[in-house]
């Protein structure tokens, strides 16, 4: 991500952010550039008027107010917003939902159902720091890691989950949930009693007779020819012994 800046500048130009204004991410003069990991200038833009200032990974945590100063002096102000990230999760009944939460600063978890059954809308859960504060009937549920982990979802807890920056109220991420409902299998089940869902299709009573009756016919027609066979093999002997007399 590129911060535009175009002035003229024959002194030191620094970019900072308004709340560190003392931490330097990237500087130039006109001997050189220097910078923070992460940021850049370009000396030769700089020699033209071009002081813009090169994010080289821009993510959440970088969303801010970036201040250019020549010499001291403001030149350019400029805000840095970042899409906010969509999911779509299907999980299933009693599994856990995991929800990032991007940033470090304090973020709360706003919840609005799409399930006619589901739980009342509205903020879930507060994330101050690395702390955990829920609703009464979330917090023996909700558990707090590297993100905000939901265990044991039913299909009343379907719908969007948005991550909010409780700070500047922007939305961080968003998850459009859906929770399988068990009853879908069952009711396929009922519709198709013939059916297993689990194991596949079972074999209809019809097919299985046909097959034993192949079996059978096959059967009895190898005895017939076994039987017919003997028989000709018998006669051959007795046929031989009377030419012998």
């Amino acid at each position: 991500m590129t911060l535009p800046c175009s002035e003229r500048c024959s002194g030191l130009v620094r970019w900072t952010v308004f709340h560190k204004p003392t931490d330097v991410l990237a500087e130039c003069d006109h001997t050189s550039c220097r910078s923070k990991e992460g940021y850049q200038m370009i000396r030769d833009q700089y020699l033209k008027g071009n002081l813009s200032l090169i994010i080289t990974e821009a993510d959440l945590t970088k969303r801010s107010w970036y201040t250019c100063d020549c010499d001291g002096k403001d030149v350019c102000d400029v805000t840095l917003q970042i899409e906010p990230l969509n999911n779509t999760v299907q999980i299933k009944p009693g599994d856990s939902l995991v929800l990032d939460l991007e940033i470090p600063e304090e973020v709360e978890v706003i919840y609005k159902s799409t399930d006619a059954a589901g739980q009342s809308s509205g903020q879930i859960c507060i994330v101050p720091g690395r702390s955990l504060q829920c609703k009464p009937q979330y917090i023996q549920r909700a558990s707090l890691i590297s993100a905000l982990e939901l265990r044991g979802v039913t299909p009343s807890d379907s719908g969007v989950y948005t991550v909010m920056d409780k700070l500047n109220q922007e939305v961080i991420h968003t998850y459009t949930v859906t929770v399988e409902s068990a009853g879908g299998r069952d009711k396929v089940k009922d519709d198709h009693p013939d059916l297993d869902t689990d194991k596949g299709a079972a074999v209809p009573v019809w097919v299985f007779a046909l097959v034993v009756a192949v079996l059978v016919a096959v059967i009895v027609v190898l005895v017939v020819l076994i039987v017919r066979l003997r028989r000709e093999i018998q006669q051959l002997r007795m046929k031989e012994r009377k030419e012998q007399f």
